[in-house]
Order: C-alpha cells, then sequence, then structure tokens
C-alpha cells in the first residue's frame, strides 16, 4: 500500500470528486463508498468493455489532524496479464493478428499505468486546494506554555519571555519518520504506538 499525507485546508470529499471525474468514463467505472471523514474510491474497468483486461483498484482518503491521508491498494492485475498473454500468443501464432490487437493493447499499457495516474490527479487536486505536503503551521511553530507566544522550530528559549522551549519541539515517529508532537499517542501516518 502506498500512503501519502497532505496538509492543508483539504477534505477527501476534494480527492474524491476529482477521481470520479476522472475516471467514471470511457473504459472505466469508479465509484465512491463511505462518508465526509473516510472515503473509500473504487476504480475498475467496466463490465463487458470490448477492448483490454480487467483491473480494479481502491483509494481510501481519510481526514487526518491538519490535512488528508491517502492509500493506494494493490492493484488486481490478472486481468491484464491475461489479455497481454493472449496478445502476445496471438502475435507468436500470426505476426499480422497484432493489428486486430492493438486496442486490447492500448488499455492494457493503459491499466497497467492506473496507480501512477490516480497519483498524478490526487497531486494535482491537492495543489490546486493550496495543501502540500510540507509540515502545516502546527508544525513549523511552537507556543511558549508560559506565555503562549508563537516561536520558530529550533528556539532554546521563547522570544518574548526567555522560558525554555525544550520539552514542546516535536518529534518524528521512529517507524516512519513521520513529525507528531509529544502528546501524541499513534503516529498519524503509520499508526505505530508512540510510546
Amino acid at each position: 500500500m502506498d500512503r501519502r499525507i497532505f496538509h492543508g485546508n483539504i477534505n477527501p470529499n476534494d480527492i474524491a470528486h476529482a477521481l470520479m471525474a476522472e475516471f467514471n468514463r470511457g473504459n472505466m467505472h469508479a465509484q465512491v463508498v463511505g462518508n465526509k471523514d473516510k472515503i473509500a474510491v473504487q476504480i475498475a474497468t467496466r463490465m463487458g468493455t470490448m477492448s483490454g483486461g480487467h483491473t480494479a483498484l481502491t483509494i481510501n482518503i481519510q481526514k487526518v489532524e491538519d490535512g488528508i491521508m491517502t492509500e493506494i491498494g494493490q492493484q488486481a492485475w490478472l486481468g491484464v496479464a491475461a489479455s497481454l498473454g493472449h496478445t502476445a500468443i496471438s502475435a507468436l501464432r500470426n505476426p499480422l493478428s497484432l493489428l486486430g490487437r492493438l486496442d486490447d493493447l492500448a488499455q492494457d499499457i493503459e491499466s497497467m499505468q492506473l496507480s501512477e495516474k490516480v497519483w498524478k490527479i490526487i497531486n494535482r487536486t491537492v495543489v490546486t486546494l493550496g495543501a502540500s505536503h510540507a509540515l502545516s503551521d502546527r508544525l513549523t511553530r511552537i507556543a511558549c506554555e508560559y506565555c503562549g507566544s508563537a516561536n520558530p522550530l529550533g528556539e532554546s528559549n521563547c522570544l518574548a519571555c526567555g522560558a525554555p522551549l525544550g520539552d514542546i519541539h516535536p518529534t518524528t515517529c521512529f517507524k516512519c519518520g513521520f513529525v507528531v508532537t509529544l502528546d501524541e499517542v499513534t503516529c498519524p501516518n503509520c499508526s505505530q504506538k508512540l510510546r
């Protein structure tokens, strides 16, 4: 499973609508399952398509603090592999039969690139909405526990009152390296217990 977290003012519906607009047409069918904070988008080859093998892919999108987490599951390859095998065997028997299978071959190549195309749509949507992989303001500034003033990361003492800031700096998950605050119990990226 490939997982990415995007920070910013973005919600799962934004990504789901972009994926539906791109993939619910032609030989592909897409549907959305879930509620506003946790959505699954399922993309598959339409039943009864005349060219190419069948494939399917599920994208899970859920709200996390300061943004969304997106996971792409394992793509079903068996139908595409069978179609490519049939094309290869036909071409070995009669090279001219390859001309009759060009549509199948093109659809199979497009199906093999489905995951990359999904990430391209997600990244384009995220950029359009002003979100990014960059850390949110919550993690780029720390508030002094004594006076509440915002301080940049790395400051040892509060710029306003001089109080020590060492214990409130964020840290990283020891499993995946995702930046977390000290009060978080589980990592929002990999669900590893932090304490």
